[in-house]
């Protein structure tokens, strides 16, 4: 039986909701959005909401952390990526901001230059300039800023 056609009393929502944020970092909108699913009105969905915020089980700033570290971590996503799925989420600036600092540079610098000489030893290209074009093109749809991009692709490709 799927959530969205049955409708749960304010209490059983509660308890399936706490369930739901404990088994994982979630936003203040995917709850909201689970909330109204089980056609509950907007007085109880911000009190239930409001409790869960109070309880400790939703906080926006470590879903924001959570979120980033495991983007950049598991997927190797760059900060523009993750940024603007954050704020698909609906998280704040400020959330947001917190969340990228999950980043340290170092480790973020590294995985990039990995990333590019993964994808560098996958192509077939001999000419120097598509290697760098296409190398600075996947590492940008990652998500990663251009500026650092073509530093690390010039390092990484230096002209003959």
């Amino acid at each position: 039986m799927a959530d969205s056609i049955k409708k749960y009393t304010p209490q059983q929502a509660k308890q399936k909701i706490y369930r739901y944020c404990a088994y994982q970092e979630r936003s203040h909108k995917e709850v909201r959005d689970k909330l109204y699913s089980y056609g509950l009105r907007t007085s109880d969905v911000e009190e239930i909401l409001t409790e869960l915020i109070t309880d400790g089980f939703l906080s926006e700033e470590r879903f924001a952390r959570a979120y980033a570290g495991g983007k950049f971590r598991m997927k190797g996503w760059g900060r523009i990526k993750i940024q603007r799925a954050l704020e698909a989420k609906g998280v704040s600036t400020y959330c947001i901001k917190s969340g990228l600092k999950e980043i340290e540079k170092n480790e973020y610098e590294e995985k990039l230059e990995s990333l590019l000489e993964k994808r560098c030893s996958q192509l077939e290209e001999t000419n120097v300039f598509s290697q760098r074009d296409k190398l600075a093109t996947f590492a940008i749809q990652k998500g990663y800023e251009p500026d650092l991009v073509w530093t690390k692709v010039k390092a990484l490709l230096p002209d003959k």
